[in-house]
Formats: structure tokens, sequence, C-alpha cells
């Protein structure tokens, strides 16, 4: 999909939208800051225009403090979220310097941090319970250290929950997007899979 060079990050992105629906409640940011990016999947409860339009509003929050930590973003997304259908997400913050990635999630955005290395174990994001814009219980970011060719997945809901079954780390993120979502679609939910390879 597209390369950001400053932290060397190779994204793909695939979404599907619930038929009948005009909007896909499932939204992601990808936004540059000084030392690394910013990534996030989020997605609107339920789906719709008011799924679409409080995923917006997380979105924009997102976008305008790329730099933050994760735990007052989020709850910053909280706050301004109420009102609204609320959203659940995951986000992780790519730090280049320290070749590391700190992420946190609430709610039921799956993911996963996987390496080529064959003696590596994927890494899964411990998701906190809440729904932000409703409740929002403690927040865990957790930060790993990330080396190149690790690669970032983050699914919704409307993903089946083995998605990371059988997959083949040597495609590009679009084409390992693009396969998960083909495969493992429910197709009774938007949906949406974020793939963010790093390069190093």
């Amino acid at each position: 999909m597209e390369t950001m060079n400053q932290i060397a990050l190779d994204l793909g992105v695939a979404t599907l939208t619930l038929p009948g629906q005009e909007e896909c409640g499932d939204r992601y940011v990808v936004v540059p800051f000084s030392d690394g990016v910013l990534v996030a999947a989020v997605d609107g409860i339920g789906h719709g225009a008011e799924a679409a339009r409080a995923a917006e509003i997380a979105g924009n929050i997102l976008k305008s403090r790329p730099h933050e930590a994760l735990e007052p973003l989020i709850k910053r997304c909280h706050d301004e979220l109420r009102g609204t259908r609320g959203v659940v997400m995951s986000v992780a913050s790519f730090n280049h310097p320290e070749m590391a990635l700190t992420w946190a999630g609430v709610g039921n955005v799956e993911g996963k941090l996987l390496s080529r290395d064959a003696l590596s174990q994927p890494r899964t994001l411990l998701l906190s319970v809440g729904i932000l814009g409703h409740r929002l219980g403690p927040i865990h970011p957790t930060v790993l250290p990330i080396k190149a060719g690790d690669t970032l997945i983050f699914s919704t809901d409307g993903v089946r929950e083995d998605f990371d079954q059988h997959m083949n780390l040597n495609q590009s993120p679009q084409h390992l997007a693009d396969d998960i979502m083909a495969r493992s679609a429910r197709h009774t939910d938007d949906a949406l899979v974020l793939v963010g390879r790093y390069l190093g």
C-alpha cells in the first residue's frame, strides 16, 4: 500500500463494509511523528453512519496527537466519545530510534506481532475491557523490542479470531491483508485488517 520512509514501515490495509450499508464503521489511522509512527484500528460500535461517526471522532483525536503516550491518548478518546455509539480500538506506536513498539487496546480489536524468525513466538496484544465513550477499565500499554521484518497485524471483530492460521509472512503487507480478509471475513459486520511491517 505505502511505505513511510521516515520510519521504515510498509503498510497494507483491507476493509469490508457490511452489505446494505453506505459507510464502514471500521477505520484505520497511520500518522508519522518525529521519532516514529502511530498506527491504529478503530471499530465503531455496530455499523452504518453512527458507527462511522464515532470511529472518525476517535481517528481525528489520534491524528492530532500521535506523539502522546498511549494511556492518556486513549483516555482522551474515551472522554471525547461520550454521547456517541462509542468505539473499540487498538493502537501501536513505533519508536524508530529505540527500535521498540508500544501497544494497547480496549475492546476486541485483535493485535498480533509476528516475526519471520522460526524461533520467535507470536506476541498477542493484551486487551482491556470496555467501550470508549461508555466504560473504560485499566489500560495496559506494553513495550516490545522490534526488529526488521517484524509484522504487526490488527483485525476488527468482522474478522475471525483464527485469521493468523496458514499465513505467509513472505507476502507483502497489502497481499497479506487482502489474503486475511478473503479467508477470514465473517460477512456479518464491517471488517478491517491492517498489516504493518517494520523495515528497520
